[in-house]
């Protein structure tokens, strides 16, 4: 029997936000989160007067942790109780240039090509394959000629996401619906009408097994950590 597919009911009703068993995703200054900035700003680092927007931004880090690097921030998760964390800690530590909105990342009612980046770091994994194609469409009408889509989610052939999904040591994350591979994250990108700059694989922040990855992960498919595309919206060509 299929299972129930995962929509906003999961994440607002559940307890996806406040207790995941670990702290390392709810802490911003935890090593993994510090690691996920580190890296995501690797794919593209944005300039400071670049208008950004966080689709899925979950626990608002990203927002947080780029808010003095960037002209501003609109952090978007259409899971009303992620909306009501970043706000709770937005009202606690005002920043001028970040705000938040609940809304579908594929419909998110944003102004068209008003931005300079699109962020989607570990998003796609949550999104059925129709959804997938809905939030790179909609990243690319809301980003000016020019602008950048940055993308960063697992990839299920590695050895950590492979004993996950078969709940052998660390258990299965029922919210990673939809896995891409390299080819499809390009595709989806492509398709939406991006040219690819740039797509690689990228090590994970556990010691040990970080190198291992660094070093082999090319001729290695199971240390293949993170899968990073980055999309750019081409100008229109001239007299159009």
């Amino acid at each position: 029997m299929p299972e129930s597919r995962i929509g906003k009911e999961f994440y607002d009703s559940g307890d996806y936000f406040e207790n995941r068993g670990t702290t390392h995703l709810v802490d911003h200054d935890s090593p993994f989160q510090r690691y996920r900035v580190a890296k995501v700003l690797e794919i593209h680092a944005p300039g400071p007067d670049d208008r950004l927007v966080d689709l899925g931004c979950g626990w608002g880090t990203f927002d947080f942790a780029l808010a003095d690097q960037v002209g501003s921030i609109v952090g978007v998760d259409f899971s009303r109780r992620s909306i009501e964390i970043c706000e709770a800690r937005l009202a606690e530590t005002p920043v001028g240039n970040v705000r938040f909105l609940c809304a579908d990342g594929g419909d998110t009612g944003l102004e068209s090509a008003a931005y300079d980046v699109v962020l989607a770091a570990d998003l796609f994994e949550h999104l059925y394959p129709e959804d997938s194609a809905r939030v790179a469409r909609e990243a690319f009408r809301i980003l000016a000629p020019g602008g950048r889509f940055v993308t960063w989610t697992p990839h299920r052939g590695h050895v950590l996401e492979m004993l996950k999904n078969n709940d052998i040591v660390l258990k299965r994350d029922v919210s990673h619906v939809d896995y891409k591979s390299m080819a499809r994250m390009k595709e989806l990108l492509a398709d939406a009408g991006f040219e690819i700059e740039r797509a690689y694989y990228a090590e994970s922040h556990v010691p040990g097994l970080r190198t291992a990855e660094r070093l082999l992960q090319r001729v290695v498919p199971f240390l293949r950590r993170r899968i990073a595309v980055l999309g750019r919206k081409p100008a229109p060509s001239a007299g159009l």
